[in-house]
């Protein structure tokens, strides 16, 4: 059985539905501060926090037969992490090691990790591979490089496998229109354009139009969730067939600016998004690029959904049927 940390939120609930298509035993763990309820569907659920270690023995006690454990309970907000460091740290690098702790002293050696693009701060050369230097601009970057540091250590004291997966730009929702991004508050540049066309908010604010990049706006690889979901199940395959500890980037492989997303989702959705633009956001590094070649020449993972009009027409017809959100 797999424990899904962070299962109620964005990536996290695409890979619930994933693992029930798949028929795949797991239950959730989530303390619901940033994750939905309804999001979770049929799957089991344990609400706790990682930060709490009794939430994590009781979650244990309950399912003694999970035997691999994914985390996707991280925060997420870049500029957020400039301006409070240490609940970053707290959640996302000190929950872990309590995770890893308690999965230690039942023999559980089996970790998938959210990681990310963060990691790599200001490229050196692009599109990115798993080996360029690792210099994260912003304590969310570093609270995730911290874990992947703590995991290699635990494989050498422990042979404890892991899976880091280093998402470039998640994007897109469940093309049947049953899940999509609904963060409180919002900050992603898509869902926050879908937003602000719609009127629910008064303007889409660009960070920073002097970045070193074609239009002076930072570059982002998107991914589609659904394809970060598929690298997922291809992770629990390999670490229970008895794989080795990997680390992958996943992504396109091709950048888009800030400026270029704002007019294809005006195109896609045939209204314009008000914007405004700003000066740069702490933390932001100009250009992330990923060259995901070795996952897909290692494991075969390809993109299903590739193509950013779809990415942002599969978000868009989520928001309009949910303009509230998932309502609880």
């Amino acid at each position: 059985m797999i424990l899904v940390v962070g299962g109620a939120g964005y990536i996290g609930s695409h890979m619930l539905k994933l693992l029930r298509d798949q028929q795949e035993p797991h239950v959730v763990f989530d303390s619901l501060e940033n994750g939905h309820r309804t999001a979770l569907q049929s799957s089991l659920f344990v609400q706790g926090d990682l930060r709490n270690p009794d939430d994590l023995k009781r979650a244990f006690d309950a399912y003694p037969e999970i035997d691999l454990v994914m985390h996707f309970a991280a925060y997420i907000s870049v500029g957020e992490s400039v301006r409070e460091p240490g609940k970053y740290y707290n959640n996302n690098t000190a929950g872990v090691l309590n995770l890893l702790e308690e999965m230690k002293s039942r023999g559980i050696g089996k970790f998938v990790f959210s990681s990310t693009a963060a990691v790599f701060g200001n490229p050196q050369y692009v599109p990115l591979d798993e080996v360029h230097p690792k210099g994260p601009l912003n304590p969310y970057g570093h609270s995730k490089l911290m874990v992947e540091q703590m995991l290699d250590d635990y494989d050498v004291a422990h042979s404890f496998k892991s899976v880091c997966l280093r998402y470039f730009n998640a994007a897109g929702a469940d093309p049947d229109g049953v899940l999509g991004e609904d963060h409180e508050p919002e900050e992603h540049l898509i869902p926050v354009a879908l937003l602000a066309a719609l009127g629910r908010r008064p303007t889409m604010k660009v960070f920073g139009t002097d970045y070193d990049t074609p239009d002076g706006t930072c570059v982002r690889d998107y991914i589609h969730v659904l394809d970060l979901a598929q690298a997922h199940l291809l992770a629990v395959r390999h670490l229970r067939a008895g794989g080795d500890s990997r680390k992958y980037n996943l992504g396109n492989g091709e950048g888009f600016s800030v400026k270029q997303v704002l007019e294809t989702t005006e195109k896609v959705i045939g209204r314009e998004v008000p914007k405004e633009y700003g000066p740069r956001r702490p933390g932001d590094s100009p250009k992330l690029i990923a060259d995901s070649s070795r996952i897909r020449q290692d494991w075969g993972w390809q993109p299903a959904y590739p193509d950013l009009e779809q990415i942002i027409d599969h978000a868009w017809k989520w928001r309009l049927a949910h303009l509230e959100g998932f309502g609880d």
